[in-house]
């Protein structure tokens, strides 16, 4: 037997509006979240491809072969180019002096400076196996902000390697990174 339950309409829009408000305050807590998610801009693998191409081009014309890689803020690598002919061991170079110049903010060779002066610093070149404490490494900074580095290896000097850098940073529109000329 099927019981019927006469229920009248105020019951059944206050019901109504129970349900839309709990679901309400459920939304309201996700966009509360939301605001609490820290806002960081990425830097497009478009813009990687290209500074690692001008970073290239820049060592051939010179007459160097090397390899240009370029990572993301949490030196994630985005873009590597490897020129005809760069050594095997240029890949692995580029890549851990984005890497380092990504995670420290700073330009590899001022950190190479900055060991060498300070002894006691020694214990940054083993952070992790990713380091690599050689000049050709720069941020790239956008806006004032640092979305992430390109690393240069190959060229017949680590001062060779940060102008080729540079050029890569040139070529889109980041912050000039060059270490100060010693």
């Amino acid at each position: 037997m099927v019981e019927r339950i006469h229920v009248s309409g105020r019951l059944v829009r206050c019901a109504g509006f129970l349900a839309a408000a709990l679901m309400a305050a459920g939304w309201l807590g996700a966009a509360h979240a939301a605001d609490e998610l820290p806002k960081e801009s990425v830097l497009p693998a478009g813009l990687a491809g290209k500074a690692a191409q001008a970073a290239l081009d820049a060592c051939k014309k010179d007459g160097y072969r090397v390899s240009a890689s370029v990572v993301d803020r949490a030196g994630v690598l985005r873009a590597m180019l490897r020129a005809d002919g760069a050594g095997p061991h240029t890949v692995d170079s580029s890549r851990k002096k984005a890497y380092t110049a990504a995670s420290l903010r700073r330009a590899t060779s001022e950190l190479a400076d900055m060991i060498a002066k300070q002894p006691a610093l020694q214990a940054l070149r083993e952070m992790n196996e990713s380091i690599l404490m050689v000049g050709g490494g720069l941020p790239i900074e956008i806006a004032g902000e640092v979305v992430g580095a390109i690393g240069v290896g190959g060229a017949p000097g680590t001062h060779l390697d940060d102008a080729c850098a540079e050029a890569g940073l040139d070529a889109i529109g980041a912050a000039s990174k060059m270490p100060a000329a010693k």
